[in-house]
């Protein structure tokens, strides 16, 4: 009976069999597995990236302004003060507050200021991170304002 001799080439070969079966092995699962089906793109791809498009043109609008919007926690609650260019009757959206730990303590309110401030009562809010969105039109155009705060 003859003996295999094992030396370091034969090792290497072995490795790379071993290393070449398994990719074979993935690559054929992943295909034809339907477990494994993800498409990346959408159905309706054009018409989402429309979407995003008009919602960076949005946050584009906003930043180019010359006043930007403040937002800060006041003694009662928090506050949104617009820039003086934006008359409160011309403007309509909403300010959306998301709480990325509990959804349902998540509300949207109506854009409704008055002499350029917006408060919102401390009731409303839970201590911790928020979200805040603003999204609103003026004279036809559109903005979008977006901040991270710690209630």
């Amino acid at each position: 009976m003859k003996t295999i001799k094992w030396n370091w080439g034969t090792g290497i070969i072995l490795a790379i069999l071993s290393f070449i079966s398994f990719i074979l092995y993935f690559v054929i699962t992943m295909s034809t597995n339907k477990n494994y089906s993800h498409d990346l793109v959408t159905d309706d791809y054009y018409a989402k990236e429309m979407m995003y498009q008009n919602e960076i043109d949005a946050e584009t609008n906003s930043q180019n302004l010359v006043e930007k919007i403040d937002s800060k926690k006041v003694f009662n609650g928090w506050q949104i003060t617009f820039p003086k260019e934006f008359e409160p009757t011309k403007t309509k959206g909403i300010i959306a507050f998301y709480r990325p730990s509990n959804q349902q303590l998540d509300f949207e309110i109506p854009l409704a200021f008055v002499d350029t401030k917006m408060h919102i009562p401390h009731k409303r809010f839970v201590g911790g991170r928020w979200n805040i969105t603003i999204q609103w039109t003026y004279e036809g155009k559109s903005y979008l304002y977006k901040q991270k705060i710690v209630y």
